[in-house]
């Protein structure tokens, strides 16, 4: 990492010096935010390891850091407790200092990664066909999310929204279509074009002919034998249904691309499984040829199992008894697009924890051919999202809940809250719209990031889209109350000034400022940004403290005075940027 060092990297620089002179291991110094806040700052556990290396009383230990550690003009008091804990308060010096750096930087304190990768992130996409329903919503903001973090971290990001259009569901719909309009161009063989380029099926269409083609197929093995059929021939190029395939396409795209928009989630790439399709193959040639991939029960495949596995694992089927291509060979032929078009370090899966197994064949297969690494495939599963039931959300009459009328739900209850609270009276229609429409897609998205990726969580609209509490419309007040006293302050000529500490609430403050590039570390390490909820809420609550236990406007010393404006400043920009890499958008007032 690099720019300024964060208080727990000085803190961990001086107590690893001290940790040297005894003839020990910097790394022992190693210091942490404080487990008892009410006790000290900051803490360092490292002195009982030493002592066993020593052979010595870790309080002796312990007694020489805090000896070296107030030398440091950061430190206005280090002492040891229990069996060796080295505890240690800031000085006001240091806070002020710090506080300083944060206000004059542009990253608010954020660090970059010492050495950029290139990154692919696949959103593990929505199948052509189908609305985008409730159960997409996940993927799309907690793929958002962690593209916008790797960016902010230095990376070069692809995102890549992966489309699911080239399965047997594809073969399903064609034929569905041709029982319902038979005398289309696209069925008859003889036709040469040019096709229509007006599509014969509208989204509501392929709404309807989806799930009624799919149970026909499940329920009829001719049928399904006719599908698997349609879909050999769509992949082999037959035109007629090369054509309506993509019909399908641009007809769904355009209901994505609305939801998408409404959520402010955007992205690089607009590919699919198809777009794999010209390096399938050259992939099928390849492994043959190595003997990699081979002949079975009518199959080809690529068998990943090895001896040490605990659980079965199956091979993954490269081309399938009727020749065609399914999801394994798709998403290897994917890998090797990206690879010679990318040449991705690091790939990154967002797709929902129940396709684990699937991804963890497909990089095994990965690995074992030489496309990419399997250490270099992540697959980041997730949880679903329930309803007060606790099972996955529902519409009342029992279907999937489509987006757009989810997010037209939350919508109205902002507006509706919004009026109870006497907020955005003052604006035009248009612009209590928009705000109402920012307040609802921030309870959406941190409800849904504030949690831990990897669980389940249920969402309750009504609890989400509240002013009060751990949710996204308290952060966006929290900001406005900010940007409002920044109008204010400049209507009175008021200007930030050098910061100085004084109070608790203060102190409090640029603790919880400084714990950012920690919190951007570990949410970028771990891909949780639900770390970084948290550390946004913290801070809205410090900054609550402090706007409280800190009059601004009305202090009458205008030293002071400009101290704290230049400290909610320093706040509001470090809001501002956790905001945006959670994917939430701040009204200017409500």
């Amino acid at each position: 990492m690099t720019t300024s060092r964060d208080l727990a990297g000085l803190l961990s620089d001086a107590a690893g010096a001290a940790f040297v002179s005894l003839g020990l291991e910097a790394s022992l110094g190693a210091v942490r935010r404080s487990d008892r806040p009410d006790l000290a700052d900051f803490q360092c556990n490292g002195a009982m390891a030493a002592a066993k290396k020593l052979a010595k009383n870790p309080r002796d230990i312990a007694t020489a850091v805090v000896d070296a550690l107030k030398t440091s003009p950061l430190v206005a008091s280090s002492d040891v407790a229990g069996p060796g804990f080295i505890n240690v308060k800031l000085s006001a010096e240091g806070l002020s200092k710090r506080a300083q750096e944060i206000a004059a930087d542009d990253r608010a304190g954020a660090q970059r990664v010492e050495t950029p990768r290139r990154v692919v992130m696949d959103f593990g996409g929505w199948n052509v066909a189908k609305e985008m329903h409730i159960g997409h919503l996940r993927s799309t903001v907690i793929g958002d999310s962690l593209q916008r973090l790797f960016r902010f971290m230095g990376d070069s990001v692809t995102s890549d929204v992966h489309l699911g259009d080239w399965g047997l569901q594809m073969g399903q719909l064609i034929n569905e279509v041709k029982l319902e309009q038979p005398n289309l161009p696209y069925f008859d063989a003889a036709f040469t074009g040019p096709y229509p380029e007006q599509s014969p099926v509208t989204m509501d269409d392929l709404s309807r002919l989806y799930p009624l083609a799919s149970g026909k197929s499940k329920s009829d093995e001719d049928r399904r034998n006719e599908d698997r059929q349609a879909t050999q021939e769509l992949q082999s190029g037959r035109p007629g249904y090369r054509a309506l395939w993509r019909h399908f396409c641009s007809v769904t795209r355009v209901g994505l691309e609305r939801e998408c928009k409404s959520l402010g989630v955007t992205f690089d790439l607009w590919k699919g499984e198809s777009d794999a399709e010209p390096f399938i193959p050259q992939i099928v040639d390849d492994l043959k040829s190595r003997g990699i991939s081979e002949f079975d029960a009518g199959a080809w495949i690529v068998r990943v199992a090895r001896e040490s596995d605990k659980k079965e694992m199956p091979p993954i089927i490269l081309v399938n008894r009727d020749g065609a291509i399914g999801y394994h060979g798709s998403d290897l032929g994917t890998i090797v697009d990206r690879k010679q078009s990318i040449d991705p370090q690091l790939s990154l899966y967002i797709v929902d924890q129940r396709q684990a197994l699937h991804f963890e064949q497909v990089f095994r297969a990965s690995d074992r051919a030489g496309y990419l690494p399997e250490k270099e495939l992540e697959h980041l599963g997730f949880g679903t999202v329930n309803g007060p039931d606790g099972k996955p959300f529902k519409t009342r009459e029992g279907g999937i809940l489509k987006l757009h009328e989810f997010i037209a739900q939350a919508d109205a209850v902002a507006t509706a809250r919004m009026k109870e609270a006497e907020l955005g009276s003052d604006v035009s229609e248009a612009e209590q719209a928009d705000i109402a429409h920012k307040v609802a897609v921030a309870a959406i998205k941190f409800s849904d990031l504030s949690n831990v990726r990897t669980t389940n969580y249920i969402f309750d609209l009504d609890r989400f889209i509240s002013f009060e509490g751990k949710t996204g419309p308290y952060l966006l007040f929290n900001a406005v109350r900010i940007k409002s006293l920044a109008r204010r302050a400049e209507a009175e000529g008021v200007k930030p000034g050098a910061i100085g500490i004084e109070l608790d609430a203060e102190r409090a403050l640029v603790l919880q400022l400084d714990a950012f590039s920690d919190a951007l570390r570990s949410a970028y390490d771990k891909r949780m940004p639900h770390i970084l909820c948290d550390h946004a809420y913290l801070l809205a609550q410090a900054f609550s403290g402090f706007y409280t236990a800190a009059p601004i406007l009305v202090e009458s010393d205008p030293v002071k005075k400009a101290s704290r404006f230049a400290l909610a400043l320093a706040t509001l920009k470090q809001l501002e940027i956790v905001l945006a890499l959670i994917g939430i958008d701040i009204p200017e007032r409500m």
